[in-house]
């Protein structure tokens, strides 16, 4: 009898971890509402050059090109007037469970690729305190679908896409490997490089430091391993943040703000981090401009309460907005 009830109590535990594990493993989402999740105060403010008008509260916005008239075209220039504006154009998943899109309502695949299951925490058994986080990228050119703006002639075109999975990125999880993309990571691993870092919180990211991500901690490595794993909404920051300055470093997210994108965008294989809003969408939106039109490494801590929920809310969806300059021929 002892025996039976030593194997029982075994045989219940086994199943209460193996529950436990697939609980936390969920996926969870839903999609977008173009109208009620998103924050449109964060479109603003809208400039034609240095002259701006509107403004999100909170948001500060990029330098604009000096002059409202701008030249593009060869060999005989066109003229035409200088815009900048904050566009929604990119959705970010950032979760524990491999094939997971919570942007896509909560989709779950099994497209025969094996990849490994983050994290947070201690759940992996080894007793690390940091997380480990997929992540996807989505084409999302919300305002080229409305026709919003009268839609300017500078807004992307296209539907929605996902256009890039860190299941299929060996390096994504793999800081070694990740180093080959980022060799300049080894000149920011000392404590002044980080105390630095404090600075780039307040206002628009410091561009200069790009190692920082303000309050969510350093951006090197480029991978999803969070090593000071805070909360869920800090660190799934951060690994989307990441995600996008990889993107920028192989050639595939490009400069769009500033004089020189009033022609085209540009290659920017060092992220410029203002030209960045960050909005929450999953599990529970942020829709005012004070909570949503975050520049990069700007605190969660007024904001991030209530939006990290056990079982149906640990895995992170996020809006970017990015600023866009061009010229309106």
């Amino acid at each position: 009898m002892r025996r039976c009830a030593v194997g029982l109590a075994g045989l219940v535990l086994a199943l209460a971890v193996s529950v436990g594990d697939v609980t936390a493993q969920t996926c969870t989402g839903r999609f977008v509402n173009p109208i009620a999740d998103v924050c449109w105060e964060c479109l603003f403010p809208i400039s034609i050059g240095p002259i701006s008008m509107g403004n999100a509260s909170g948001a500060p916005d990029t330098p604009n090109p000096s002059s409202p008239i701008c030249l593009c075209g060869s060999p005989i220039p066109r003229i035409g007037l200088s815009v900048g504006v904050w566009e929604p154009a990119r959705l970010v998943d950032v979760t524990r469970t491999p094939w997971c899109f919570p942007n896509l309502g909560g989709l779950s695949i099994n497209p025969g690729f094996h990849a490994a299951r983050g994290r947070t925490g201690s759940s992996g058994g080894d007793g690390a305190a940091g997380s480990v986080w997929h992540a996807h990228l989505y084409m999302y050119p919300l305002l080229s679908w409305i026709e919003a703006l009268l839609d300017l002639g500078c807004l992307e075109a296209g539907g929605i896409d996902i256009a890039w999975t860190s299941e299929l990125d060996p390096a994504w999880l793999d800081d070694e490997l990740s180093f080959l993309l980022n060799p300049e990571a080894a000149l920011f691993a000392n404590v002044p490089a980080q105390a630095a870092c404090t600075a780039s919180s307040a206002g628009l990211p410091l561009d200069p430091l790009f190692w920082c991500a303000g309050c969510q901690g350093g951006m090197y490595p480029l991978t999803g391993n969070v090593a000071a794993h805070v909360g869920g909404v800090q660190a799934s920051l951060l690994a989307g943040q990441r995600l996008l300055y990889r993107l920028h470093r192989a050639g595939l997210a490009w400069g769009t703000v500033g004089s020189g994108a009033l022609c085209g965008r540009y290659p920017m294989p060092v992220m410029r981090k203002s030209q960045y809003r960050w909005q929450m969408t999953q599990p529970v939106p942020a829709t005012s401009p004070l909570t949503a039109c975050n520049p990069t490494g700007r605190s969660s801590v007024l904001w991030e309460s209530l939006r990290e929920l056990p079982v149906a809310g640990e895995n992170f969806g996020y809006l970017l907005w990015r600023k866009r300059n061009c010229c309106l021929l």
